[in-house]
């Protein structure tokens, strides 16, 4: 047995990202990133813990005296947490924006916009920020535009083959398969509680990873939505890991060894063949997967809803 915890012993060939909007949790196990999502902000809102914040973005989004929007209360408070986290984490945190625009491109590259000027005018330098877009046609479309505008995208909701390819043909920095959710729609087809390499979510991860580094995409591939540890352990060695405090505290108490089980160097042995995409085949190779096509509208929905929960919470605060 390793001496070492797995949380550490995977650090050596991952890049451990904290899944979370609560930053004990990430003083406690010193990744290097951080990741939110509405759903994670509408949570650490509702604690007390995190009222200051709240009244913070009330307080500090009104301008000349005049009252502002819930959104732009709401663009306020996802910076202060997006601060407050990069004062804990040396790298970067992801920012994303609303689950509504994920169909429009026009208002996925204004928010984006937005949200990095708002970083920048508080001193925090882009290259320390990811912006979170779902992993749409349009979504992918904004992020190839943002990225050569020089920042840097997050693509989320991600259940598919197809939707990482056209982001590495975007030049997107970074990709957020999510290993979790794909396993709970197999196990509910199927019935079957998937483990280990047999994991449908660990499968596609792996797809992702091979296909990335066999073809030369320097997109790197950030494994997310885990639902135990052993899919996590099956996927030591992808570039990075987003991963929940429980599931932090479970690496950190076990010192079971940890063996990489994805390694750059055979990624040429893999049998994946290069796909070329347009929008056309885009969006069919997407329909053509039940199971991609109906996680990807199922996360923009709760996304969408936690959103508006949100709203309803800041509405209530400055009342």
């Amino acid at each position: 047995m390793s001496e070492t915890t797995q949380l550490d012993q995977l650090k050596q060939f991952t890049t451990v990202v904290a899944d979370t909007g609560d930053f004990e949790s990430m003083r406690a196990y010193e990744p290097r990133d951080a990741t939110t999502n509405p759903s994670l902000i509408l949570k650490a809102a509702r604690q007390e813990q995190y009222a200051e914040l709240v009244d913070r973005a009330i307080r500090e989004s009104s301008t000349n005296g005049a009252t502002p929007s819930v959104q732009e209360i709401i663009d306020a408070l996802l910076i202060l947490f997006g601060r407050e986290i990069l004062a804990i984490v040396p790298g970067r945190v992801s920012t994303e924006v609303d689950a509504r625009l994920s169909f429009d491109l026009e208002g996925t590259l204004d928010k984006a916009r937005q949200l990095i000027a708002l970083y920048e005018s508080a001193g925090i330098a882009r290259e320390r920020v990811l912006i979170k877009i779902a992993s749409t046609w349009e979504g992918i479309e904004a992020a190839t535009v943002l990225e050569r505008e020089g920042i840097h995208c997050n693509l989320t909701l991600m259940f598919s083959l197809v939707q990482a390819v056209a982001c590495a043909e975007g030049k997107i920095t970074l990709i957020s398969p999510f290993v979790g959710r794909i396993y709970d729609w197999y196990k509910k087809e199927t019935g079957v509680d998937y483990s280990g390499a047999d994991d449908p979510g660990v499968q596609s991860v792996r797809q992702i990873f091979e296909y990335y580094r066999k073809f030369g995409y320097e997109t790197e591939v950030m494994g997310a939505s885990f639902r135990n540890t052993g899919q996590i352990l099956e996927l030591a060695g992808c570039d990075l890991l987003t991963i929940s405090p429980s599931l932090l505290e479970e690496l950190h108490r076990s010192s079971e060894p940890v063996e990489r089980k994805l390694d750059p160097s055979t990624a040429a042995e893999s049998a994946v063949e290069r796909l070329a995409i347009d929008e056309k085949s885009f969006r069919y190779r997407l329909n053509d997967d039940a199971m991609a096509t109906e996680k990807t509208a199922e996360g923009i929905r709760k996304f969408s809803a936690d959103m508006i929960e949100l709203e309803k919470l800041i509405e209530e605060k400055r009342s």
